[in-house]
């Protein structure tokens, strides 16, 4: 890595997305320095806990995504699109572009291609495209382009359907305590009684660690046609 301070994107369905899935490499590269920026296309509210208001939960959502932001140093940007209503549409991806045009990131991070969430589905393909859009001079927006480099899928035990890890990325235990500190501000990790999210998470990190001969990993995709290997030689 250079020692170029690096900008890097996280584009969830919903908040909370990128923040489990990738808030150790998150965690790690703000204490290096790195600006830090997520973006939930919906806040996830419609995971409601039981007798509490709609409106409250999201706005309670939102702030979770502030805190996580602000604890790595970095920024959230959350729409206000309705979850579950988020619409495979060229204007959502001129927002997401817009968005990346603002951020100007050198690395995306969103969800896989398939998933039990239409949600995550839909993000991954209006992101492909923004970042696209994004990079395209032509398009003509209010801010000039920007080409985001590097482009990365996060494992999600939702987006589990033909993932294979591609991309191990290691981090300290420094990183991964700030990590499960931030991301334990999320009501849903912690107090969620349909799944274990935090548990699942932290021991994931942990294998995905010990396959790398690390102490904690968290693994990621990359497009199909960025999937190559480059070398000398066969030694």
């Amino acid at each position: 890595m250079s020692d170029q301070r690096l900008t890097i994107l996280g584009i969830g369905g919903h908040v909370g997305d990128m923040e489990l899935t990738a808030g150790g490499v998150l965690a790690s590269h703000s204490l290096k320095g790195d600006r830090i920026v997520t973006l939930a296309l919906t806040a996830g509210e419609r995971g409601v806990p039981a007798g509490r208001d709609l409106a409250d939960y999201r706005a309670q959502k939102v702030r979770e995504a502030e805190q996580f932001a602000e604890m790595l140093g970095g920024e959230a940007i959350v729409f206000e699109t309705p979850d579950g209503e988020l619409q495979d549409s060229e204007e959502m991806r001129y927002r997401v572009c817009d968005v990346i045009r603002q951020v100007k990131p050198n690395v995306i991070i969103t969800h896989f291609k398939n998933s039990m969430h239409k949600d995550h589905m839909t993000t991954h393909r209006i992101v492909n495209d923004a970042r696209f859009f994004a990079g395209l001079a032509a398009m003509k927006r209010e801010l000039p382009s920007h080409f985001a480099s590097k482009l990365y899928y996060a494992e999600n035990w939702e987006d589990a359907v033909d993932y294979k890890p591609y991309v191990y990325v290691d981090f300290n235990e420094e990183a991964y305590e700030l990590w499960v500190k931030a991301v334990s501000q999320h009501w849903f990790v912690t107090g969620s009684k349909s799944f274990p999210y935090l548990e699942y998470y932290k021991h994931l990190a942990r294998v995905r660690g010990i396959e790398a001969r690390k102490q904690y990993a968290e693994t990621f995709m990359v497009p199909e046609e960025t999937m190559r290997v480059l070398q000398g030689g066969l030694v």
